[in-house]
């Protein structure tokens, strides 16, 4: 699954206490060759490793080593290494297996557990730019996931949807110069709210930022007889169709979601350099860590690319090399910006990610504080 299939609904049950053992697998990817071409070596190896792992385990029953082995067996023929973004997380029990694969790097690691490790899923969601596009015309409506790494159209929430009767006559348009009076038929009016519904319990259950496209007078309509429209974070005037592609749909979108994007980044400086004017402010990995674990953080900007491991000491962390740390080594954490990002989002934080050196003068990480 892709990183916009993990909704609030989806990541809770993830989080859940399962019979254990709940089995976690993350591991670094790559997108092209020749560098993929050690993956499936690699999974293959982990797969082994979390099998090792469930037959020294005292607590796993002989009937539920074999039947999460073979999840785990299952999961790995199942990887699709054709679509390897930066890491790929597999996820398993007695009962099934979930695939995801992540435009943010993971270390490489297996773990047992009562509940399945999610922190990097969190992360990988929390740095994506989710966004929903619903594209709109007098005879369809579909409704796409966007995020920074793709746009897919969705075919679920009731869409793609067309009207219950024939409103779309293109002859009768070409003798008539037929729109205007397209759009304000009381069918094209009726099929334009039943969209607004559909869209409105869409936002209700994964809030997103909303991308209209259509013609002028479609995006006018829709505004008129609904809600949604009036929210939306950008409105494209530009017609489509049933079969407008993915591709040709984000080359319409890409001078708004550029727009949208540089809005974002100026509104985080902005609330970063108004808690540094009200002394709530704090920057790099030390003191935020300390921050998000006292429940401080508001807003915490981290860098799109920054990973560090540590060793936890005295509740301060100290950076060590990866190269030099031991397997059996408990004390160090692999992955502590995605588990900083992971305990501010529990807490009610805002997570933002940034340009590769845009805070390099505030150690990678800032955030404003709530006290």
């Amino acid at each position: 699954m892709d990183t916009d299939a993990l909704t609030p609904g989806l990541l809770q049950e993830l989080r859940a206490t399962r019979p254990y053992p709940a089995v976690s697998l993350t591991m670094p990817t790559h997108r092209r060759a020749p560098d993929n071409t050690q993956d499936a070596v690699r999974l293959r190896n982990l797969v082994t490793e979390a099998g090792n792992r469930l037959d020294a385990d005292p607590r796993v029953t002989h009937e539920t080593r074999k039947a999460v082995k073979a999840q785990l067996d299952r999961a790995a023929a199942d990887v699709d290494q054709r679509r390897a973004l930066e890491s790929l997380v597999i996820l398993a029990d007695t009962d099934g297996y979930q695939i995801w694969q992540l435009p943010r790097t993971a270390p490489e690691r297996v773990v047992l557990s009562d509940s399945y490790l999610t922190r990097n899923l969190v992360a990988a969601k929390a740095g994506a730019d989710l966004f929903w596009v619903l594209t709109v015309s007098a005879d369809h409506a579909a409704l796409w996931s966007g995020t920074n790494e793709v746009l897919r159209a969705e075919d679920r929430h009731g869409f793609p949807l067309s009207p219950p009767h024939e409103n779309f006559d293109p002859e009768r348009q070409a003798r008539s110069g037929g729109a205007p009076s397209l759009y304000s038929s009381e069918d094209t009016r009726s099929f334009f709210r039943t969209v607004d519904g559909k869209l409105r319990g869409v936002l209700a259950a994964d809030p997103r930022p909303l991308f209209l496209v259509g013609l002028p007078q479609a995006l006018s309509l829709l505004e008129d007889v609904g809600e949604c429209a009036k929210s939306a974070a950008c409105k494209v005037p530009k017609g489509t169709t049933a079969e407008t592609t993915a591709p040709e749909l984000a080359g319409e979108l890409k001078g708004a979601l550029d727009d949208w994007r540089a809005q974002s980044d100026a509104a985080v400086r902005n609330r970063l350099d108004t808690a540094r004017g009200a002394k709530s402010f704090t920057s790099g990995l030390d003191e935020v860590w300390t921050a998000a674990g006292e429940s401080r953080v508001a807003l915490v900007a981290v860098e799109e690319h920054f990973q560090q491991t540590v060793r936890v000491t005295d509740s301060h962390l100290l950076p060590v090399d990866p190269a030099e740390v031991a397997p059996e080594d408990d004390g160090v954490r692999e992955d502590i910006v995605d588990e900083l990002i992971e305990t501010v989002l529990d807490n009610g934080g805002e997570v933002v990610f940034v340009a590769d050196d845009s805070l390099a003068g505030h150690g990678r990480i800032a955030a404003a504080l709530r006290f």
